[in-house]
């Protein structure tokens, strides 16, 4: 154990969470104002403020809060600054609240303006095949003048000769349509049919200027692909794209890439479950390379491995305005990890990155930690299970959670941190994350110390929902322990029917040193402090 403390001890360093860094306070600016803008059950009730009203009361919100608090820290100047950090951030909600009972300002623009946005959706109900005849009556409000904008015919198949009774209605309303959502439209067809069907749907809507369109779940292929040539061909204001469960082969990839003429203003693209592979990973990379406004990427179950990994990677480094990003189920390893924090790097508006089941090992996941210390610093959801992470990278990854302090959920889960991994974690979560709601550690081989040390960072979070600590290696006193910490709130602690009192950890030492020293482990770890890279 005496080797263990050592091997934590030589990067500790004390972290000052106050003050907070200006890009920090112009973070927490925007976000104010996102939310003075945004509706809301409190927006209902009081209304909202317009962008420029919500800019200026922000900013001067957050200097009364940054006063207020800063006057709290001066008289406990020793302090990490944890107390003034939970003080800024509820003085900024309570502003908050008394500006918008203030400001009922635009409360019937916005009413009006969501009265005469009109939507068509006909996908409710049960999952239906779609003839002719009811195709006449589900589509007849769209028969005449109207003004909608956003048509939804997911959840219905359409058969060659409903589809047939669309086309002229889809001709009469195209110009108007902004958004259009096809997704499962095709279900149970024979390949022949649904590639009529997808012909006479491209075909009409050719020419429409859409900001949204939707072909998910149709198991298009690249034969799916082409039959929407007409469609695809025509888009170059495209913001939204998605194309999940498609069947997106290397082919199809390359035919999406071909046929979209434009991607300059795409803000969202969804490649989720496909069979894309390293080669479609390389056509998709020069849409994203394509994509400088992109904002939310998807490319989750996608079978790309280690040089589609590198490829998207290095394509994303160009995409400055990501805020969300989801790459889960790949098989990149190491190398398209150590590629990826590079690219993290620059993602300075990030706020969820799903980085599980990547097979990035301690190398990869310890540099992509370390990028994401130093950028992203709205970081509120952090997925990186399953990559065979062990106690090695667990500094780097508490001293990256140690400075995310608007995380809201952690997920860690399926990896081999143990009991020194878990001590480092918790501590990285004891001070400040006033915003945190669930923390997943469940299947990481933690026995009683790590597991008691845990729930004790998370239990008086004021906002925590879920801690997760289920397929460990837990004593009987263990488990008594937690659920005495979370006696008042057991809501808040996850199931524990699949921890294994008995588990052995495969690693040697830990099998000679055994159950009886999570008590000693505890007492020379539980000062140690947070470790900082330099």
């Amino acid at each position: 154990m005496d080797s263990a403390t050592q091997t934590f001890q030589h990067r500790s360093l004390p972290i000052k969470l106050w003050p907070p860094s200006q890009s920090s306070r112009l973070m927490l600016v925007e976000r104010m104002t996102k939310n003075l803008t945004t509706p809301s059950i409190f927006s209902r009730k009081y209304g909202l403020l317009s962008k420029d009203e919500a800019e200026e009361d922000a900013k001067h919100i957050e200097d009364i809060a940054f006063a207020t608090a800063s006057q709290n820290f001066e008289k406990e100047p020793e302090s990490d600054g944890s107390s003034a950090v939970q003080i800024y951030a509820k003085e900024s909600s309570k502003l908050m609240l008394e500006v918008l009972k203030r400001c009922p300002r635009i409360k019937e623009d916005r009413e009006d303006m969501i009265a005469n946005e009109t939507i068509f959706d006909i996908s409710g109900g049960r999952r239906a095949f779609i003839e002719a005849d009811e195709a006449e009556e589900l589509l007849q409000p769209l028969r005449g003048p109207n003004s909608c904008t956003k048509i939804c015919f997911s959840n219905r198949s359409f058969g060659s000769d409903a589809a047939y009774v669309a086309e002229p209605i889809l001709l009469s309303i195209k110009d108007q349509l902004t958004e259009v959502d096809l997704s499962d439209f095709i279900a149970g067809r024979p390949e022949a049919e649904a590639l009529e069907v997808m012909n006479i749907f491209s075909s009409a809507l050719e020419g429409s200027v859409l900001r949204y369109l939707n072909l998910s779940n149709n198991a298009m292929g690249e034969k799916g692909v082409r039959a929407f040539e007409s469609l695809l061909r025509s888009q170059r204001d495209l913001e939204e794209l998605y194309l999940m469960n498609d069947g997106i082969s290397e082919e199809a990839a390359r035919a999406v890439c071909e046929l979209i003429p434009s991607t300059e203003k795409l803000r969202v693209l969804h490649f989720h479950n496909n069979m894309t592979g390293d080669e479609g990973a390389l056509a998709i990379s020069e849409m994203v390379r394509s994509s400088p406004a992109l904002e939310d990427f998807r490319c989750s179950s996608t079978r790309v491995g280690s040089e589609g990994g590198v490829a998207l990677s290095e394509a994303l480094g160009t995409c400055t305005h990501l805020k969300k990003l989801d790459l889960r189920d790949n098989m990149f390893g190491v190398e398209a990890g150590l590629a990826l924090s590079k690219a993290i790097s620059v993602f300075a508006d990030l706020t969820e990155v799903y980085l599980s089941y990547l097979n990035l090992e301690d190398d990869g996941a310890e540099s992509l930690a370390n990028s994401l210390k130093d950028s992203a610093p709205s970081l509120e959801v952090l997925d990186m299970a399953g990559n065979d992470i062990t106690a090695k990278a667990a500094a780097s990854l508490a001293a990256c959670i140690a400075a995310k302090q608007f995380l809201a959920k952690l997920n860690l889960s399926e990896n081999e941190l143990k009991d020194e991994g878990a001590i480092l974690i918790s501590q990285a979560l004891e001070v400040g994350h006033v915003q945190l709601n669930e923390v997943d550690l469940s299947a990481n081989s933690i026995r009683r110390a790590g597991a008691r040390l845990l729930a004790q960072a998370v239990v008086h979070k004021p906002g925590f929902n879920l801690l997760n600590i289920n397929s460990n290696f837990i004593s009987d006193e263990g488990i008594d322990d937690v659920k005495d910490i979370f006696k008042n709130s057991p809501n808040m602690l996850g199931p524990l029917d699949e921890n294994d009192p008995e588990g052995e950890d495969l690693d040697e030492e830990a099998e000679e040193d055994g159950a009886d020293n999570e008590d000693e482990l505890e007492s020379k770890l539980k000062n140690l402090e947070i470790k900082q890279n330099e």
